[in-house]
Parts: C-alpha cells; structure tokens; sequence
C-alpha cells in the first residue's frame, strides 16, 4: 500500500477526538477554564493549553506573533479618573472627555499600531472609540496602573456608575472580552433587563474578588515592553 493511500485509509479509521475545546495549537484537548493567546498578527485570541500557553510566556518566543495572556488581576485605591485625584466623585468630568457613551469600557495598548485602544462593550459586540493620545494621558495614562499595563495582553477594565465613584482594574484582555460576549448573550431592551444587569454585578463580584491593591508607595514605572512582564508595582 502505498503512503498516500495509508494516509487516506487512516482518515477513516482514526479514532474521532473527543467533545470540547482543544488546544488552538497543538490540538490537545481543553478544560473548561483554560488559558489563552493574543495572535498579534490577527489580533485574536487562541485558546491554548498549558505546555503551549507557557511556551509563550517567553519574551520573543514564536518571534513574538503569539502572547500569553496573563492571570494577574490589579486595582489602585488611589485612582481617581483623571489621574490627578482632583476628580473625585463619580469622576464624570473625567469619563465625558473619554467620549465613551456608556458607563463601561476598556483600553489596552496595540503593540502594532503603537497606540491606545479603547473599547465598550455593547449588545452588538465590542464597539472601538476613537481615542486621542493627548486625552488618555491627561485622564488615565499617567495613573498607577496605566503605567504597568502590558501590551496587546492586559487591559484597564473601568466602570463609572451614577453617584459612585469610578472604578479601574487592570485584567487579562480575555476578562474584557468574555464581559463582550455575556453582553450580546443577556442583554435585551434599552437598559439591559435584569439578567444582564444581574449577570454584570455578578462579573463585577468574580473581577473584585480576584484583584489585588497596589501599595500606597508603589510607582507607576515597570510598563513591560512587548514580550516582557512588568512588576506588580507593589502588590502584596
């Protein structure tokens, strides 16, 4: 039998894989709760497996094309929405001069265009803003956690609510992204309806529980560059 038709044979003997997800790159088979990959070429995420989502933790490994997505979760008790903590409040000031039309949103740095993103999540998907550099430096850049935040993998998640004040967290760019997704899954009529409000709190709760504060005298300094992996800037 010649090796073309072995390998034709095997197609229809092989065993088929078992149910789930599997390893975006090697094809082995996934958990439930599993870790992912920035592709910075196709700007998505892969889900990947232990060994290979370690792999990429590496700086430069795969020349630098696939990115693990970390798993710290960081929030500032200083923060205020312009950075400045003259704001305090609700921070409206702040959150209007963003230009983002609803009280969610998150930015992270796109490592191949060099620049800011912002995004808000809305019943049709992740909707972009546009964002002046000039804007995101006078309101977030130059706080705490703007400064630790790795790029095209982590991103500042913020929330302002009417008469509380505004709230940020720095979160794996997959935490971002399923907020998206049980969005456009709940979310029904004008405001959202219940469920979705319900499911929001309770990813709100999961996110709060996770985050660790920064150190009152932790520095903003330790941005990692593409690849690298910045301090926790004090974080215990």
């Amino acid at each position: 039998m010649t090796t073309g038709a072995a390998n034709i044979l095997a197609q229809f003997t092989r065993r088929p894989p078992p149910p789930g997800e599997r390893c975006e790159l090697c094809g082995e088979p996934l958990p439930e709760e599993h870790r992912h990959l920035v592709d910075t070429t196709r700007r998505s995420l892969k889900c990947s497996c232990p060994p290979c989502h370690l792999l990429f933790t590496r700086p430069g490994a795969g020349q630098g094309r696939f990115r693990a997505v970390p798993d710290r979760y960081l929030t500032d008790p200083g923060f205020t929405l312009d950075g400045s903590g003259s704001l305090g409040g609700g921070g409206s000031d702040g959150w209007n001069r963003l230009q983002i039309p609803v009280g969610l949103a998150f930015f992270f740095r796109n490592s191949a265009l060099d620049r800011f993103a912002a995004f808000y999540p809305s019943p049709a998907g992740a909707t972009e803003s546009e964002l002046d550099p000039a804007t995101w430096d006078a309101v977030i850049g130059r706080t705490r956690l703007a400064g630790l935040l790795q790029d095209d993998v982590e991103a500042l998640l913020l929330r302002a609510e009417r008469d509380r004040p505004a709230s940020c967290t720095l979160v794996p760019i997959d935490v971002c992204y399923e907020l998206v997704g049980r969005m456009r899954l709940h979310w029904k009529g004008f405001d959202g309806g219940a469920e979705a409000r319900a499911d929001i709190e309770e990813f709100f709760g999961r996110v709060e529980s996770r985050a660790r504060p920064l150190k009152a005298d932790s520095g903003a300094g330790g941005r990692a560059g593409a690849g690298g992996r910045a301090e926790d800037g004090g974080a215990p």
